[in-house]
C-alpha cells in the first residue's frame, strides 16, 4: 500500500503499523498488536517513534475498566505523502488528453499558464531584493521548496550559477521539450537578466544536473 520507495526504505515494523492504520482509520495499541502480529510493547514503541516523527497522532481513550487508559493511534496528515498520490503519470495523462481535445498546442498553452502563475507568485518576493546574488539565492531557496534541490554558487570572479540536482518536471520536459524554454524565460523574468541553461553530467544512470548561469 505504501509507495514502493518507502516500502524499501521504511523498516517492516513501521510499515505494518502505517498500513494497518491506513486500512482501519485508527486503532488502539492492543488492537494494532493483534492486527499486525506484533507484541504489545513493541507495537507501542513503533507507534511512539512514528508519533515523534510526525506521522502518527496519539490520543487517550476513555477508561472502560480498571487500569491505565488505552492509547489510540491514527495517521497524521504528514503520512499522506507515504501513500500513492496523483503524480507525474497523472499530469502526463492530462496533457495527452488536452492534446487530443484541443490539438498539438493545447498542452503547451497549459504549461505556459503554469509558468506564468509560478512567476507571478514569486515576483513580489524577488522584486524587493536589489542585489542580483541575493535574488539568485532567494530563487534557489524557492526552487528547492518545489523539489528542485537547488543551490546558488557565487564565487568571486565567476558567474553566479544556480545548480539543480533534481526537477520534478523532468518527465514532462522529456515529452514536451518546449516547456524547458518556458521555465528558462520565467527564471529570466524573475532575475531581470539573461540566464543560460547548461546540462551537467549526472553520473552513471542518473539524470543530468542543471546549471542556470546568470549574466
Amino acid at each position: 500500500m505504501l509507495l514502493p520507495v518507502f516500502r524499501d526504505l521504511i523498516k517492516p515494523q513501521w510499515r505494518a503499523v502505517l498500513e494497518e492504520l491506513k486500512r482501519s482509520g485508527g486503532q488502539s495499541a492492543s488492537d494494532l498488536a493483534r492486527a499486525t502480529g506484533g507484541g504489545y510493547m513493541a507495537v507501542k514503541t513503533h507507534c511512539e517513534e512514528l508519533t515523534k516523527a510526525g506521522y502518527v497522532i496519539r490520543a487517550r481513550l476513555p477508561r472502560t475498566a480498571i487500569g491505565r487508559p488505552e492509547i489510540f493511534y491514527s495517521l497524521a496528515a504528514k503520512a499522506d505523502a507515504l501513500f500513492p498520490q496523483a503524480g507525474v503519470d497523472f499530469t502526463l495523462a492530462l496533457l495527452d488528453e488536452m492534446k487530443r481535445m484541443y490539438g498539438e498546442s493545447g498542452p503547451e498553452k497549459l504549461l505556459f499558464q503554469y509558468f506564468q502563475k509560478q512567476q507571478e507568485s514569486w515576483a513580489n518576493l524577488l522584486g524587493k531584493i536589489p542585489l542580483p546574488v541575493e535574488r539568485a539565492k532567494k530563487l534557489a531557496t524557492l526552487r528547492s521548496s518545489e523539489g528542485c534541490a537547488s543551490s546558488c554558487e557565487c564565487e568571486p570572479a565567476s558567474p553566479i550559477r544556480i545548480i539543480e540536482l533534481h526537477n520534478p518536471l523532468q518527465r514532462v520536459f522529456e515529452q514536451y521539450p518546449r516547456a524547458i524554454i518556458m521555465e528558462l524565460r520565467m527564471l529570466e523574468a524573475l532575475l531581470g537578466t539573461r540566464v543560460t541553461r547548461h546540462e551537467l553530467p549526472g553520473g552513471r544512470q542518473c539524470p543530468p544536473r542543471i546549471a542556470f548561469e546568470i549574466s
